[in-house]
């Protein structure tokens, strides 16, 4: 008789072979995701999250979209679109969670608001592992900022919730952007940089690395001078954005990690769609979407939406 694994598609059992050292509860979660909506079974993701109005504001986030003011419409917007995951704090969870099983969540477990003006940012833990059981979440997520002069605390904090999420068998999605410090606007999506914030990623544990979409430039700041040197002398490719993505694949465990990038700030359909192909072409896991979806109104968002899923399904 075959093993019971042959009833999951080729696609996802060869993910979880990703994920050895994880339990049997980490690895159903895992394929939760993995098969739920239109991307199910085909390894990649879509995935809503909603945590700007704590990062940017509710009135800069919201208000172009009033009826996104209500936690209930992203997740319904989740659901009706047939994304992957829809992932918030703990409060727009807990305001949405009458609808258990319809779609999985994610609990972002640690937030950082901008009512003061720091070079140095550093996320304050808002929500816990016992909450994203209680919610019934099939993970949890936790922002990282390498550069920053704090990111010690952070890594060290990172680590005792995964090491708290994974036994308890919670996926852990790691946002890793790169800030502070000797790092320059330019750095922050500079190539050798995002393939760096990744790689730290999936060294602290992240099951599910998310970062912003490299450019071809290569990071100024004084420590990444001999990194610049060698990228120029090994000919690490620069262009197009699909051979960019895939070394930021190819840096978190030469693609043995689930990669997803961020949607970033509005921008025009087309671009979202070249954007999503290049992702594809580089091998990368999909996207995490949030303002360019419920900045819209809802049908327009939804099509959107659909013709990203379409791509991603190839």
């Amino acid at each position: 008789m075959e093993p019971l694994s042959h009833l999951l598609p080729e696609r996802v059992r060869e993910i979880l072979s990703w994920y050895p050292a994880d339990n049997p509860g980490t690895k159903t979660n895992l394929v939760r995701l993995l098969m739920q909506g239109r991307l199910a079974g085909t390894g990649r993701l879509l995935i809503l999250p909603v945590d700007q109005g704590w990062e940017h504001g509710p009135g800069r986030s919201f208000g172009m979209n009033p009826a996104a003011y209500d936690p209930r419409y992203h997740f319904r917007l989740a659901v009706e679109a047939g994304l992957s995951a829809y992932a918030a704090p703990l409060g727009f969870l807990e305001a949405a969670a009458d609808a258990p099983g319809a779609i999985p969540l994610i609990l972002k477990a640690n937030n950082h608001d901008i009512l003061m003006e720091e070079a140095n940012p550093l996320s304050a833990l808002t929500a816990t592992v016992d909450d994203a059981l209680r919610l019934g979440c099939v993970g949890i997520g936790y922002t990282i900022y390498p550069g920053t002069a704090e990111r010690g605390s952070s890594y060290e904090q990172l680590r005792e919730v995964i090491a708290e999420a994974k036994a308890a068998g919670l996926v852990v999605v790691v946002w890793s952007y790169p800030r502070g410090g000797d790092l320059s606007k330019s750095d922050e999506t500079a190539l050798d940089v995002i393939a760096y914030a990744a790689h730290i990623a999936a060294e602290l544990g992240g099951h599910i690395i998310k970062v912003k979409l490299p450019s071809a430039a290569l990071g100024e700041a004084g420590s990444l001078k001999a990194t610049r040197q060698l990228y120029e002398s090994e000919g690490i490719p620069r262009e197009p954005l699909s051979a960019r993505v895939a070394h930021v694949v190819q840096a978190t465990f030469a693609g043995r990690r689930l990669v997803i990038f961020s949607g970033g700030a509005k921008a025009t359909d087309e671009t979202l769609y070249e954007e999503a192909r290049a992702i594809v072409d580089g091998g990368g896991h999909g996207s995490i979407m949030g303002r360019n979806a419920f900045q819209r109104p809802q049908a327009a968002a939804l099509s959107l939406l659909s013709q990203l899923l379409d791509i991603y399904k190839g």
